[in-house]
């Protein structure tokens, strides 16, 4: 933020919108631990138990201020995911496409294995299917992911890699696609076989032109 101390009368943090103030003061806390609160009952009961008042009983905050703040539960979903996308870990660099595209195959693999959240992830999704902000919030995380993970693809054409035109946001979204395949039509968590499955196949189509 800038501006001169002092300038203006500071806003109570309550009615501040979700993480817009300094790290460490209570907006934060506030935040942080409602959405820890929403992501254990949309982890243990999907969706549907998403109750604005239980979260409240659940963070240890007023119940009015979670229903001033977020206001549904579509709008407390959507921020959670946003949080999720801002968290999430940076993308590879490893100097070889293949091995990019592995790591990022990992850590899809690693989180929709997790006991937590893999039952997260799937809760949002149906969230998505039912709750328009949820389903927003739900394009706009993977459309950060997928383009926090396209310079590695970018990054391969530079290199000679793959072909000049290639799409990279397709190809990071062919890794990612039978993973959650294997988890929504499955119902088995995937493994890292399966990572090294995606990857090479993602790989491979992009040196020969597939997404060009």
């Amino acid at each position: 933020m800038s501006g001169t101390p002092g300038a203006a009368t500071p806003t109570a943090p309550d009615a501040a919108a979700p993480g817009t103030l300094r790290p460490g003061g209570r907006t934060a806390r506030v935040r942080a631990a409602v959405l820890r609160a929403a992501g254990d009952v949309l982890a243990e009961s999907g969706f549907e138990a998403l109750d604005l008042g239980e979260v409240a009983r659940r963070a240890e905050v007023g119940k009015t201020t979670v229903y001033r703040r977020w206001g549904t539960p579509g709008a407390l979903a959507a921020d959670l995911l946003g949080d999720m996308a801002e968290q999430s870990s940076p993308r590879s660099d490893t100097g070889l496409l293949e091995d990019d595209l592995l790591a990022n195959a990992r850590l899809v693999v690693t989180t929709l294995a997790d006991p937590r959240q893999g039952p997260l992830f799937r809760a949002l999704i149906a969230a998505s299917l039912c709750n328009e902000q949820a389903a927003e919030a739900l394009h706009r995380f993977y459309a950060v992911r997928i383009e926090e993970w396209a310079g590695c693809v970018r990054d391969a054409v530079t290199r000679g890699e793959v072909p000049d035109g290639t799409d990279a946001h397709a190809v990071v979204a062919a890794v990612s696609a039978p993973l959650y395949y294997a988890l929504l039509n499955t119902g088995r968590a995937p493994t890292d076989r399966d990572a090294g499955h995606a990857a090479r196949a993602a790989a491979t189509a992009a040196r020969a032109g597939v997404w060009t």
